[in-house]
């Protein structure tokens, strides 16, 4: 395969992964989800995709985090996922819904 090919189905997969996290989160919309619950209902995302796709939505604002222990937000960049939890955001909701739209989130 040549670079572009590979380039587009990286894209498609980074595109895809947001609106399943999302879509997982949504589960329990109104409650924060431990991180690492999230991770084990989406057993087809290796990790690292887990990661770009929280990284991407929380630093977008589509997802709030924040640490177990403390309650406190949180970014991703500053903790050890496994230490954190997040539920959806206003916006996150508006992109779930169709309100809105994000050229790096698939199809919801």
């Amino acid at each position: 395969m040549d670079k572009d090919m590979m380039k587009n189905i990286k894209r498609g997969r980074f595109r895809e992964n947001n609106a399943t996290i999302l879509r997982a989160l949504n589960l329990l919309r109104i409650r924060f989800e431990r991180l690492t619950d999230v991770k084990y209902a989406l057993p087809e995302l290796s990790e690292q995709e887990f990661l770009d796709g929280i990284n991407y939505l929380s630093e977008s604002g589509y997802i709030h985090l924040r640490r177990i222990s403390t309650k406190e937000k949180a970014l991703l960049a500053d903790c050890d996922y496994k230490e954190l939890e997040g539920k959806l955001s206003r916006a996150g909701i508006k992109i779930l819904s169709g309100d809105e739209t994000d050229n790096s989130i698939g199809v919801i």
